[in-house]
């Protein structure tokens, strides 16, 4: 992943977190080229992180999408594990967008933490699903959502919270990176190529590849990414295109033309299926097992 210069990182410092610690990760990559922090256990203090958030008042905003099958087989786990780990001891807001309201189960929350039920229409796709996301989001960032909270945090479904997930993370935007690509070399990263799609990157362009189930910041700079990759993906499907990682890919060129402020190790979304690495200390968030021929049928 490269090494951080020795002068950038005696300047780097977090809203959140206050001083960082990055020569204590020496063995990974702890800032950008552009100067943004990429977080990793051991590298800020959760105590001044969570000191902080309280001293401000917020209200974080946590959304995602249970549709069809992966209501019942992700949901209830997802919830109850964010109950546990995500923003504990802040005012939390759930929005759980999906075209059964009824079947949300019941999860015990805690003082100051609400769950609000959004009703979609089910795609006929499940490609349909992910890309549609965007479009939803960004309504609701302009609507109840957008005036309830400070920091959202848009995620899949199918994973769900190992160990505390704080406002350490938080920055106006903030991207993931993949836990499957953060060692590979940009020209093998699966970046959409095709020039006619609104999502291309060239091959020398790109500077990580970034999960799209875990991505966040403050509603302003949400509504702009969400609409950009909608208004996108509306491009490239009046061209008769869909690219690659479908909103994935267009997160990903996002991403490219505005860097993130704040950038998560795969310590905070991590793929059990990658084994114990020696730099993944503590993960944040796990990915279910992909059992896609179960969910995605309808």
């Amino acid at each position: 992943m490269g090494v951080c210069p020795k002068a950038r990182m005696a300047l780097l410092r977090d809203n959140f977190t206050g001083p960082l610690s990055l020569r204590a990760r020496p063995e990974v990559l702890t800032c950008t080229s552009w100067g943004a922090l990429i977080l990793w256990d051991g590298t800020f203090d959760p105590a001044i992180a969570k000191e902080t958030a309280e001293r401000q008042n917020l209200t974080i905003g946590l959304t995602v999408f249970a549709v069809g099958k992966y209501l019942e087989k992700y949901l209830a786990r997802f919830l109850e594990t964010a109950e546990q780990h995500f923003m504990v001891g802040q005012r939390v807001v759930y929005y759980v967008f999906t075209e059964r309201p009824l079947a949300v189960p019941r999860v015990a929350l805690g003082p100051g933490r609400r769950l609000r039920v959004e009703r979609v229409v089910r795609e006929r796709r499940w490609q349909d699903v992910s890309m549609q996301r965007m479009r939803t989001l960004h309504k609701a960032l302009g609507g109840r959502l957008g005036r309830e909270a400070d920091f959202v945090f848009c995620m899949d479904v199918d994973q769900h919270f190992n160990a505390t997930f704080g406002p350490e993370v938080l920055a106006e935007s903030v991207a993931q990176l993949h836990a499957w690509h953060y060692h590979w070399p940009r020209r093998l990263l699966p970046f959409e190529r095709n020039p006619r799609s609104a999502a291309a990157l060239a091959h020398h362009e790109g500077d990580f590849y970034y999960h799209a189930a875990v991505f966040g910041g403050s509603v302003a700079v949400l509504r702009a990414l969400t609409w950009h990759c909608a208004r996108a993906m509306q491009q490239d499907r009046a061209r008769g295109l869909e690219a690659l990682w479908h909103d994935e890919s267009h997160l990903n060129r996002y991403f490219w033309l505005h860097k993130p402020a704040k950038v998560l190790s795969p310590e905070f979304c991590w793929s059990p299926e990658l084994g114990q690495r020696t730099e993944i200390h503590r993960p944040r968030l796990l990915w279910a097992p992909k059992e896609y021929a179960m969910v995605r049928t309808s």
